[in-house]
């Protein structure tokens, strides 16, 4: 399978993928979903408190559960680059020790968070998340505006949450991808230039010069040609007149794989992070086929 980035803006990518077919690269999609790592917050320890400032009592309650707050802070995306930190399973220093009692500076991240309500109302966002350790890996900027709660004057907020690496498999706030798809790359085709003319009449992006030697190779061209035929198809009043003048032709062994990122990883981390494994997975099936066979 050869690869070829074709967009990547921000956190969504589309990739051109070559000499492959569809099961690989829907095991490709899969393994980006259910088994790519990233790291997610999954325990948080509140502290619950009563205390009394200027005559003034303040609680550890607010509007909302602390479940529903623990869901939130599970969906804040994690910096996860690079492979700095272990699955906890196989962290060298607690693969040993029961689940319970895991935790440790090269397998979790840890933040602490403390907010007081204020009278108009005191929004308790990711950026009061305050990482405990290296500050690279705290909330990246852009996600730093994610409300997680609000807290008005008497209520407060104090807990300590920790992030650990885990897979899509066992729970959605460690899949790394969204709006994951691909779709077999096409070429336009040009078959009766006298019909096409009523394509060309009503002034779209595309014209008959795009078509070379009649067809359209170009992907980003294709994909505007795409949107230009839906004026033209059987739903149309002009289906009937038009029928097959242009028609998207299938390439062989060529797939467009497009997804965006959650934020934790960039999206070309996660394409090549998948391959990884699922390369790794294969040759292992392959092994274990030559000592069955």
């Amino acid at each position: 399978m050869d690869s070829e980035i074709i967009e990547e803006e921000n956190h969504s990518i589309r990739i051109l993928l070559k000499g492959t077919d569809r099961a690989s690269v829907n095991a490709l999609r899969r393994t980006m979903i259910a088994d790519t790592p990233k790291m997610a917050i999954h325990r948080i320890r509140f502290t619950q408190s009563t205390t009394e400032e200027d005559g003034v009592i303040w609680e550890s309650v607010g509007p909302i559960s602390d479940e529903i707050v623990s869901h939130r802070l599970a969906m804040i995306p994690i910096p996860s680059e690079g492979a700095e930190f272990h699955l906890p399973e196989e962290c060298p220093e607690c693969a040993d020790l029961v689940e319970s009692q895991r935790g440790c500076p090269t397998c979790e991240i840890i933040y602490r968070c403390t907010v007081k309500g204020e009278p108009e109302g005191r929004a308790v966002k990711a950026r009061d998340l305050e990482v405990l350790g290296d500050l690279k890996f705290s909330i990246p900027e852009e996600f730093q505006d994610i409300t997680i709660t609000k807290l008005y004057t008497g209520q407060l907020i104090d807990f300590i949450a920790r992030a650990k690496k885990g897979h899509g498999r066992d729970h959605v706030k460690w899949q790394p991808v969204a709006g994951i798809t691909f779709y077999a790359r096409q070429h336009g085709v040009l078959n009766d230039k006298k019909a096409a003319k009523v394509l060309w009449k009503l002034g779209l992006t595309i014209k008959e010069k795009d078509f070379k030697n009649g067809r359209i190779e170009d992907i980003a061209t294709v994909e505007q040609l795409k949107k230009d035929l839906l004026h033209v198809g059987p739903s149309t009043d002009h289906g009937r007149e038009f029928a097959d003048a242009i028609t998207l032709e299938d390439v062989p062994g060529e797939y467009i794989l497009q997804y965006e990122s959650d934020g934790s990883m960039l999206p070309k981390t996660i394409f090549e992070d998948a391959t990884a494994i699922l390369s790794s997975r294969l040759d292992n099936i392959s092994a274990d086929l030559d000592i069955v066979l």
